[in-house]
């Protein structure tokens, strides 16, 4: 073997690196300038003003085995100071831990009206949150324009109700959607929940998701409100009644049949649930990122390619092209990984986090690839979308 072989292989490699890390500088270009902005957290509720006649409101909360959290929560919803009519609904999905019974002891005078109530027993087709939710919208009956659809886990600012309200009502809007912002205050927490709405964003930006007759749509499950009437002509809840990804099958739902919706970042809206163990956060994103894909095999790998192109390329580029001086690598790796920082300090900002964190975004995206693997392999091997001790196939 010619002593050059060696150094023509490992110029061949470098070379190899070289056009890998371009093409992930060339990605990161094309997605911090042309992709919805999404990396943005400037969209919030859009212009609003208080409305002639405050329609009337019901409040919907699915719950199940959810006494840790709803005394932080629930008061929230019934101490709304809500110009019109309102009212809450509180579904208790069988709970075992007595969920229903505190809720009842939380209604205080002086609040929104607060009905608690259980449904039938779950039926093959439908998902356990859907079906209270259903429950909830029959209860409520055809008086209410516009229903909120929020978690049990959600707190909510005393003017939310009336600000969600008015800026449907100004811009003609059918469902408008807030994503709450989520706990962080472990280290966990910080590093995983950051990254989980930015890559909620990347995926469905928020921008194009708004934009009337863009075939985006999203929402988000925690804070939804939509108008009655639109959710009947999308089908009412048995339209998406299996759907695991609840929240974006109904933003479909309601743009599918002409309707107007809007998702953007909260500032009155908080999640109150705690995910103090990496493994808490590694189920909550598992359950439904292979639901997410359509549990396609294809489309699983094709993520992988892409998480690891786009997310792990820049800091291996760096590396290597730093140990083997390589600086053509090691520049291209850089400038890609500069841009995918630079996108998501505005998230940890929203989050209060220090920006330098961002560095970090790869070894994040790590662990999402690998959760999302996982998602899969529980989907095969039968236990997947798996909650509050229900599987869904």
């Amino acid at each position: 073997m010619p002593r050059s072989w060696p150094l023509v292989r490992q110029t061949a490699r470098v070379t190899v690196l070289l056009w890998i890390a371009v093409l992930s500088l060339l990605v990161w270009l094309w997605l911090a300038g042309c992709h919805g902005l999404f990396w943005r957290t400037d969209v919030r509720l859009p212009p609003r003003r208080p409305p002639a006649r405050w329609p009337q409101v019901a409040v919907v909360v699915p719950a199940r085995d959810e006494a840790e959290v709803l005394p932080l929560s629930l008061p929230s919803l019934l101490a709304q100071k809500y110009p019109g009519r309102a009212r809450v609904v509180l579904v208790d999905d069988h709970s075992t831990d007595g969920t229903g019974a505190l809720a009842r002891s939380l209604a205080a005078p002086g609040g929104l009206e607060l009905t608690v109530a259980s449904p039938p027993p779950l039926p093959p087709g439908w998902t356990g949150k859907l079906w209270a939710v259903r429950h909830g919208v029959e209860l409520v009956g055809a008086d209410a324009e516009y229903l909120l659809l929020t978690d049990a886990d959600i707190a909510h600012g005393p003017d939310s109700l009336a600000e969600l309200v008015a800026a449907a009502e100004a811009n003609r809007l059918d469902l408008v959607s807030q994503m709450a912002r989520l706990r962080v205050e472990t280290g966990w927490e910080r590093l995983i929940v950051p990254a989980f709405v930015y890559f909620f964003a990347q995926l469905y930006p928020f921008r194009w998701s708004n934009r009337p007759g863009s075939r985006t749509a999203a929402a988000a499950g925690g804070c939804s409100l939509v108008r009655r009437e639109a959710l009947e002509r999308a089908g009412g809840v048995a339209a998406i009644r299996g759907a695991v990804i609840d929240d974006v099958s109904l933003a479909r739902a309601v743009k599918a049949t002409g309707g107007r919706t809007w998702l953007g970042l909260a500032e009155q809206v908080d999640s109150v649930r705690p995910y103090p163990r990496l493994a808490q956060l590694w189920r909550m994103v598992s359950r439904s990122a292979y639901a997410q894909l359509r549990h396609s095999p294809v489309l699983l790998l094709g993520t992988v390619l892409g998480l690891t192109l786009v997310y792990l390329v820049p800091p291996v580029a760096v590396l290597v092209g730093v140990a083997a001086g390589a600086w053509p690598v090691a520049v291209a790796g850089g400038a890609a990984w500069a841009l995918m920082t630079g996108t998501f300090v505005p998230m940890l900002r929203y989050y209060r986090q220090p920006a330098p964190a961002a560095l970090l975004l790869p070894f994040t995206a790590a662990l999402y690839l690998l959760m999302t693997v996982d998602s899969a392999v529980q989907h095969w091997r039968g236990r997947g979308a798996a909650w509050k001790g229900r599987t869904y196939k």
